[in-house]
């Protein structure tokens, strides 16, 4: 099933992929216990995103696109590398605000996420109590699930009732991102990648990397490992997950730009002239406000291939929403479970792991095909998970394989974390640059 997955996939990227190009280690399912498939998911996606970029090297070079290799159990290791990670005699700060989580509601089950500050104000804020969980849990019993959504919302923050399957169907925004592609794609440009015979995939390939959180920094990472050369732009004193940074930073050099400033815009505006690729997760119109529309980026670089994602999708009451992986497996009724019990969430970040993969796939189809923009989102990769139906039998737990891992340094100290999924042939990927801290670095090309 893989393998046909990965093949519908590429077709939607406008490609066809050559069964002798793809070798999937046919283990069993392991690492990903889920009603759903999880485990065909991660494959085909990473599998994705190697296809691409040793699409983009065989058009550079000239010469036969080489065979990709994908490990299913490498795979599932890669949509959980962020639970995996293990630092070696330090502890990586927590990853979750004492808040966040699924609660029980009049009427149903809501999930608050507060792992932002803004966030969590804005929930505590509608619920008038202390930033306390006995007492948030008291005061969420007394609203109904929908109303308590819809109020934090309103207020700025972030929350996502439970819904079922079929609820989400007949939602209006369920029913726009059904109709949406999996890949939108608009306007074409000339190309510019030169075709030169690179010692990496992707080398000489610049990425200005405007992501955060998980999908779009696991995307730009991928490309990374694969010799781009990725910079990751941040607004100056902007708060961050620090437990996500040693696996979403790796192989980038990251600043800082504050964009509401001459110079920070002067800055930014070079950067996008040199670019090949700016990827974002901004939601629809909020890089527009800050002035730059696609038709302001593209008269700055007309050869820029811009590749984006949101949570909820590009159309629908919806499409400017804030979200997370969490809050649209609520939504969207993948986190239901089936009967009376607590949501029951699925065993990795996949909407965001695989959205991740799909984007440095998109990134690279851009420049071999001269795609001026793509378009994914989190709740369209959910869409096509439901699509694949339950899976047939429960996999086991993920082993603890040394072989799954690689040792790494950070700023932080050193790490043991999983190697980076799928090979190419004749390619070693790589990380130029040990994971840190944001903003630590110049903003500028090498």
């Amino acid at each position: 099933m893989d393998e046909e997955l990965t093949a519908d996939l590429w077709s939607e990227l406008g490609a066809a992929v050559e069964r002798n190009l793809l070798d999937e280690r046919r283990r069993p399912a392991e690492g990903l216990p889920s009603s759903f498939r999880v485990d065909a998911l991660a494959s085909a996606t990473i599998a994705l995103a190697a296809l691409a970029i040793a699409e983009l090297w065989s058009r550079r070079t000239e010469k036969p696109a080489r065979a990709v290799r994908v490990d299913r159990r490498l795979a599932a290791a890669a949509f959980r590398c962020e639970r995996l990670l293990k630092p070696q005699g330090w502890i990586l700060p927590d990853r979750f605000d004492p808040i966040i989580g699924d609660y029980a509601a009049k009427d149903g089950w809501i999930r608050l996420h507060t792992n932002y500050r803004h966030h969590r104000d804005a929930a505590i804020r509608v619920l008038g109590v202390a930033p306390e969980r006995t007492a948030v849990t008291e005061a969420v019993r007394r609203w109904d699930a929908v109303e308590l959504e819809s109020a934090i919302v309103a207020a700025g923050g972030c929350a996502a009732a439970l819904r079922t399957r079929e609820e989400w169907r007949r939602h209006p925004q369920g029913a726009a991102v059904a109709a949406e592609p999996l890949v939108a794609w608009e306007g074409r440009f000339d190309s510019r990648i030169p075709r030169i015979s690179p010692q990496a995939p992707l080398a000489g390939i610049r990425v200005l990397d405007l992501t955060r959180v998980i999908a779009g920094p696991v995307g730009s990472r991928y490309l990374a490992a694969h010799g781009a050369e990725v910079l990751r732009i941040d607004p100056p004193r902007l708060e961050e997950m620090t437990g996500l940074l040693p696996e979403t930073t790796l192989g980038k050099r990251c600043a800082a730009l504050d964009l509401g400033e001459a110079a920070g815009r002067q800055s930014f505006e070079r950067l996008v002239c040199g670019a090949d690729v700016l990827m974002h997760g901004y939601r629809p119109g909020a890089l527009e406000a800050l002035g730059y529309s696609d038709e302001r980026l593209r008269s700055l670089n007309p050869a820029l291939a811009i590749v984006c994602h949101d949570a909820y999708g590009w159309t629908g009451p919806w499409a400017r929403r804030r979200g997370f992986d969490s809050l649209v497996q609520m939504s969207s009724g993948i986190a239901h479970p089936k009967s009376h019990g607590v949501p029951t969430p699925l065993p990795a970040q996949a909407l965001d792991h695989g959205t991740g993969y799909l984007l440095a796939a998109a990134a690279c189809r851009a420049l071999t095909e001269g795609r001026a923009r793509s378009r994914l989102s989190l709740a369209r990769t959910a869409r096509l998970l439901a699509d694949l139906g339950e899976s047939p039998s429960a996999c086991p737990e993920l082993g603890d394989a040394a072989e799954l891992f690689e040792r790494n340094q950070t700023a932080w100290g050193p790490v043991l974390q999983v190697r980076c999924a799928a090979a190419i042939d004749g390619f070693e990927p790589r990380w130029a640059f040990p994971a840190g801290p944001t903003g630590q670095h110049e903003a500028r090309w090498q």
